[in-house]
């Protein structure tokens, strides 16, 4: 039991040291330290009062630090100051099984919910598993609590802030936008220039192409691509939503007013599109033609799923983010492939937020009204 809490503990302080969480991680380290001396004491039955005594004095502090940041910490420093306790007994060779017994088995508690916190939590991006509020707040002047933002951060909310994104992206810069699924990374496709900067500030490979988004539909049926009955009709019944449509690439996107990105998106003869289902989104891109599009995160980690995820990890590296708060999926949309969709049907690229099945359900249903 011993051996696995000291592991647990070391797992939970890789963990937020992931997180940013400086504090939790040095106070999960240190524990796991703690752990590990508990054991090899009761191994070889070494003294270590002293030690004891020090430790007991250096988590008094550490009960203090953990009030401010979040109950589970704060549990976690006062469990184990009574390990500590009984470590002390232990050199003193004074102490009680039971009282062992449960001060073990509170801690590994609350040491198992702790990591399985962090874990879930870093992995999704978001607080899925609460580990409460602080108790202990450090009153600070207004201009000491705000820091400078790395770039332009309006808000979605204000006609302002949609105007303020809007100019920014059409005179070429790259802006992190909200969308139906999780954040990304928007660039207008008529400056072929900030669709290259996207993939360097995500670190992405050239050969990961990047997809547009329209507004609707209709943007779509005026530019007259050469697309199937069936097609149109698969594409009616999936936007706008969370899944992206790969069909064949031509001239008639120039018509579509990608212009001079032309080339930066798709690959040599396909291209993803999308009619993302959230509004203000839909209103951005009404203001400043079709977006190459891709996700809001260095390339391999985690999707953004908050504004304030993009600003930190990317934002030094935009010219703006529309902060619209949390998103609403936690992973990216479904990408198909509808380039021979009338020969043998589609295929499911990546699946996303809606799940494969139920494109397939859709697709079938599609096709048997057709014959």
């Amino acid at each position: 039991l011993i051996l696995v809490g000291g592991f647990v503990q070391l797992l939970a302080g890789f963990l937020a040291f992931r997180k940013y969480d400086h504090l939790g991680g040095a106070a999960f380290l240190t524990f796991s330290a703690l752990w590990g001396s508990y054991g090899a004491t009761k191994v070889l039955s070494a003294g270590f009062t002293t030690g004891s005594v020090a430790f007991l004095v250096l988590n008094a502090f550490l009960i203090i630090l953990a009030s401010s940041f979040n109950v589970v910490l704060l549990c976690l420093t006062l469990a184990m100051e009574l390990l500590t306790v009984c470590f002390l007994l232990f050199t003193l060779e004074n102490l009680p099984l039971p009282f062992e017994i449960v001060v073990l088995s509170i801690l590994s508690v609350i040491c198992f919910y702790g990591a399985a916190a962090s874990l879930t939590n870093c992995m999704f991006g978001k607080d899925l598993l609460l580990m409460g509020p602080p108790l202990l707040t450090v009153q600070s002047s207004r201009k000491d609590r705000e820091e400078p933002l790395p770039c332009v951060c309006p808000k979605s909310h204000l006609t302002s802030g949609l105007r303020t994104i809007a100019e920014l992206l059409n005179t070429g810069a790259v802006c992190g936008v909200p969308t139906d699924t999780v954040y990304a990374l928007a660039a207008s496709c008529k400056h072929p220039q900030a669709i290259e900067k996207v993939y360097r500030i995500k670190d992405r490979p050239q050969e990961k192409p990047i997809c547009i988004f329209i507004s609707n539909l209709e943007q779509l049926r005026a530019a007259a691509p050469p697309i199937s009955p069936l097609l149109w009709e698969f594409m009616e019944n999936v936007y706008p939503g969370g899944i992206g449509c790969i069909i064949q690439k031509g001239e008639w996107l120039k018509k579509l007013g990608v212009g001079a990105g032309y080339s930066r998106v798709g690959t040599q003869d396909s291209i993803m599109i999308r009619v993302p289902d959230l509004t203000v989104l839909v209103h951005l891109i009404d203001m400043t033609g079709p977006l190459a599009i891709t996700s809001a995160n260095p390339s391999g980690e985690v999707d953004s799923t908050h504004h304030d995820m993009v600003i930190r990890r990317l934002g030094h590296k935009l010219e703006g983010v529309l902060c619209d708060g949390e998103s609403d999926e936690v992973v990216a949309s479904t990408v198909v492939n509808c380039t021979r969709i009338d020969e043998s049907g589609i295929t499911i690229v990546r699946e996303g937020c809606i799940p494969a099945g139920k494109v397939m359900q859709i697709f079938e249903k599609v096709k048997n009204r057709a014959v």
